[in-house]
């Protein structure tokens, strides 16, 4: 006696295919590619069939062709006799968005990689922020969106501009999750401590993500802060030590062109408070822009968790100099 298919709930298909439930539903209603069979009328359930359509849909998006044709040619390509070609030919934009180099990463990087490849931004968002929710940020970060971000720049370095919105879309939502995921300090934690921890790039830097995670991963701790973003110019980023009394202060460099030594020096320098009792604050360097750079009297955290320790350890033991 034969065992009737195994069909599987929308959930289950979208984690297999590492695609949103909400790409699915948009997909069944607007290319047809729904499933054959409702259970009690109202819920999906998928059949292999159905599972074939849709791995065919999520393989010829993936290369670069349109949704609407590539409906059409999964459809066909399921009710097709074995070996017969009728997926259409992926176009020339597509050689650059096949696959990404990934290498030996977390399964969660493959699934991330096929949605940014798709531009599916539900997917994304929604991989990034099951992430987060069950890892942590400092994994989520370091295991699950820096490898992916990785394998898309390389790809986008090899391919020229024909990658750029893969980047750009991927890191979008790698800042939206980062933010969202950023909780507030416990009521009255300022006012316990000396200063939040100021985070900012130095002027003339554009890269931003590594200092949200860092920001982020800061609140898991309870541990207040003021983010300034991208290419704080040099006086504000002054102006602002001065206003805030901060318990340290990042840097964030990428690129050596960016690194100011005299900028660090100057913050690492600047006191206030009354006489007798003044303070300054703990300059902690990030970034590779700051390689081979002096850093006498600052702080280089070789990794985002010792980054944490210091600057946790820093704001809640901080004392006058």
């Amino acid at each position: 006696m034969s065992q009737a298919p195994v069909s599987l709930t929308t959930g289950s298909l979208a984690r297999r295919l590492g695609v949103s439930p909400t790409t699915l539903r948009s997909w069944d209603r607007r290319y047809g590619i729904g499933p054959e069979v409702r259970a009690d009328g109202r819920h999906r359930r998928w059949s292999p069939r159905d599972v074939a359509v849709l791995e065919a849909m999520c393989r010829l998006t993936s290369s670069g062709v349109p949704p609407a044709e590539a409906a059409r040619a999964a459809k066909k390509t399921a009710d097709a006799p074995p070996g017969t070609p009728v997926e259409p030919a992926a176009p020339e934009r597509s050689k650059a968005a096949g696959s990404l180099p990934l290498g030996d990463v977390r399964l969660e990087c493959r699934g991330l990689a096929r949605a940014a490849v798709r531009l599916d931004a539900p997917a994304v968002e929604e991989q990034l922020t099951e992430a987060v929710a069950r890892h942590g940020i400092v994994v989520a970060w370091q295991e699950v969106m820096v490898p992916t971000l990785h394998a898309v720049g390389r790809k986008w370095a090899s391919s020229g501009d024909r990658y750029v919105e893969v980047e750009h879309l991927l890191s979008w939502h790698v800042s939206t999750v980062l933010r969202r995921s950023t909780r507030r300090p416990t009521p009255g934690t300022e006012a316990a401590v000396t200063g939040p921890v100021l985070l900012a790039c130095v002027p003339g830097e554009q890269h931003t993500l590594p200092i949200e995670a860092l920001n982020a991963a800061l609140g898991e701790l309870d541990v207040p802060t003021r983010m300034f973003g991208a290419a704080v110019p040099a006086e504000a980023l002054a102006a602002a030590v001065q206003r805030l009394g901060p318990s340290a202060v990042v840097l964030w460099a990428q690129a050596r062109s960016t690194a100011s030594a005299p900028l660090a020096g100057h913050l690492a320098g600047t006191q206030w408070g009354m006489q007798g009792a003044r303070r300054r604050p703990v300059v902690v360097l990030g970034g590779p822009g700051w390689s081979g750079r002096s850093a006498h009297g600052m702080l280089r955290p070789p990794s985002l968790e010792d980054a944490l320790v210091v600057l946790s350890g820093t704001h809640r033991t901080a004392s006058p100099r």
